[in-house]
């Protein structure tokens, strides 16, 4: 205790030694000093009582909460505020992460180690289409050959993208900046180098957005928030600086749901391409709604808890919330240090391995990222696995991957832990009040874009004790032991918006592949000709450290089915049926058919 004293002597009055000496000598209180204590404090102030209830710490008497009281006072606030001088200036953790970091690996488990880069198949016979309009719908793999047979180059299709961009956003506000003059500059590179003789990759020249909590040097990363839309960051963030030197060009910032909280931010709130009078849900919306509509060809997004799953599930494009720390987040505004991940969102799941293969990799100012060698999606035989399906399961995909020679058997994930939703509240809640403690202490909360929200959510984190919170993370290590011990097979399908696997699988760090597998009719539809649609889509998850089987098995069930080739109306969403904030044109009508 003596060194403890002396290690906060410069930080806590002198009055404070006295107190803590009274009460730690003694060791306890007996009957006789708790009542002249109890009557000495009366004159001071009175007891909290709702403090306490709020901790749920009602079991202490009145004189243990007067002594917490007067201790918080004088010990634990002097402690707090030179830890907020210390670490809490800033907002967004870009500083100072947290030492206390989280690993999803299942050793038991490990990845066959492979450390080549994916063997990507070739897309033969690929020509350039006789109509423009066509190109926003091809793959990443299909554009790259297109580039790589110089049948197009990537000046020119940045400038196609780049004219969709400033067409659409609009109506759909799914986009914060366009990155014009950076485009052009690193086309005209990208351009260049394969003049060289020299190719990059699949991502050689492909345009390309990102969720603008990812900070690019010289352009506003607004994190989608009245309080921060005029900060530039000048940092490049490590996804950026991976896809830089894949040779992948930036057109746009994309939206990013403020603070990463569902899809309303500073100008509005991002649309569902498939159904514009819906929103796109989560807060990589902006990633969601672009890709689905074709404004660019794939987009990095990210997930705390379910803000890749819900847009992609909502907008009805193939995406990838990836193992735990499988991708770097330096230069990324943070929520959860435990439970951030990067992922991409494409048209299909090869493209996801693409864009996975490019960003992959030890981040070394992100404590938790690691080198996770994944096995190559591409060569894995699903005709030795064992693949489980869920009760919600999509049957047809059961029915195709069966028909591939998958081994596919009834299965349910079990396991004890019921309050898995209220651990992730507790920590993702925790954590953000953290990286946000100066916003909510100077009042930005009250210009928050939905009340409801973090503001009101991280209010109620401020009396989340240290004690409750570990007790959480406690919590969360036996679901991971359960979750481990009762996953026995390769992978499973399920409902990819379903609360509780959102929760699960954010909190063990498994990867989930979300596919497009059909659509469905629109509730309350305008007119029995409207084209605009509901997206059904499934989710694959694999244990941490096998997004390869998970991403396998989407692309087995893709080379046979074109739910994810389809393309959301949003040009022509049928007789009797209107666009809200119909957009301004900006590309030349010739380019445009109908869909």
């Amino acid at each position: 205790m003596v060194r403890i004293y002396r290690m906060f002597s410069k930080i806590l009055p002198q009055s404070t030694w006295v107190y803590s000496r009274n009460f730690t000598s003694s060791g306890k209180l007996g009957p006789k000093n708790c009542g002249e204590h109890l009557e000495q404090a009366k004159n001071e102030f009175p007891v909290c009582k709702c403090g306490f209830d709020m901790l749920d710490a009602g079991f202490f008497n009145d004189c243990k909460k007067l002594e917490v009281q007067k201790g918080a006072k004088d010990f634990n606030i002097p402690i707090i505020r030179s830890n907020r001088k210390l670490v809490a200036t800033e907002n967004g953790g870009l500083r100072d992460p947290s030492p206390l970091v989280f690993n999803s690996v299942w050793k038991s488990q490990e990845a066959k180690r492979v450390t080549d880069k994916f063997n990507y198949p070739v897309c033969f016979g690929i020509q350039r289409p006789k109509y423009d309009e066509d190109i926003a719908f091809m793959s990443v793999l299909e554009l790259g050959q297109l580039l790589k047979a110089k049948l197009i180059t990537s000046e020119e299709l940045t400038q196609f993208f780049l004219n969709r961009l400033k067409r659409y956003s609009p109506v759909l506000e799914s986009v914060i900046t366009i990155t014009e003059e950076l485009a052009f500059q690193q086309a005209k590179e990208a351009d260049q180098v394969l003049a060289k003789g020299k190719y990059l990759g699949p991502l050689h020249g492909i345009p390309y957005g990102l969720k603008d909590i990812i900070a690019v040097p010289d352009y506003p990363t607004t994190w989608g928030s009245k309080s921060f839309q005029d900060q530039v960051i000048d940092v490049e963030a490590w996804v950026y600086k991976r896809l830089k030197s894949a040779g992948a060009v930036l057109v746009a910032k994309l939206v990013s749901g403020s603070l990463a909280y569902d899809d309303i931010w500073f100008g509005g709130r991002t649309r569902d391409p498939w159904n514009i009078e819906e929103f796109s849900t989560g807060s990589s919306a902006g990633p969601a709604s672009s890709t689905s509509a074709g404004l660019v060809p794939f987009a990095i997004g990210s997930e705390t808890v379910g803000s890749i799953t819900y847009p992609a599930t909502r907008c009805g494009v193939t995406a990838l919330r990836p193992t735990f720390g499988a991708v770097g987040r330096t230069g990324v505004m943070s929520i959860s240090e435990s439970l951030d991940k990067l992922g991409p969102l494409c048209r299909s799941a090869a493209d996801c391995a693409a864009v996975l293969d490019a960003i992959r990799g030890k981040d070394p100012d992100d404590l938790s990222s690691r080198d996770i060698m994944l096995g190559d999606p591409f060569s894995v035989d699903i005709t030795k696995l064992t693949v489980g399906y869920l009760e919600d399961a999509d049957k047809e995909v059961v029915g195709v991957l069966k028909s591939k020679g998958v081994n596919m058997v009834p299965f349910n994930l079990d396991y004890t832990v019921d309050s898995a939703q209220g651990i992730v509240s507790f920590t993702m809640d925790v954590d953000m009040l953290a990286h946000f403690d100066e916003w909510q202490r100077s009042n930005q909360d009250d210009e928050f874009e939905a009340q409801d929200q973090w503001p009101l959510e991280l209010r109620r984190a401020r009396v989340i004790s240290a004690v409750d919170y570990i007790q959480a993370q406690r919590g969360r290590s036996k679901l991971i032991q359960e979750v481990k011990e009762n996953f026995t097979v390769d992978a499973f399908i399920g409902d990819s918006g379903d609360w509780e696997k959102v929760c699960v699988g954010n909190l063990v760090g498994m990867p989930v592949v979300v596919i497009p597998t059909g659509f469905k009719k629109i509730s309350n539809a305008p007119s029995d000709d409207t084209r605009r649609k509901t997206t059904i889509t499934t989710g694959i998850y694999a244990p941490p450290d096998h997004d390869h089987v998970a991403l396998a098995l989407a692309i087995a069930y893709q080379s046979v089915t074109n739910h994810h080739k389809q393309r959301p109306p949003i040009d022509n969403i049928g007789p009797n049926d209107s666009i809200p904030n119909p957009p301004t044109s900006a590309v030349p009508a010739r380019q445009l058919r109908d869909y």
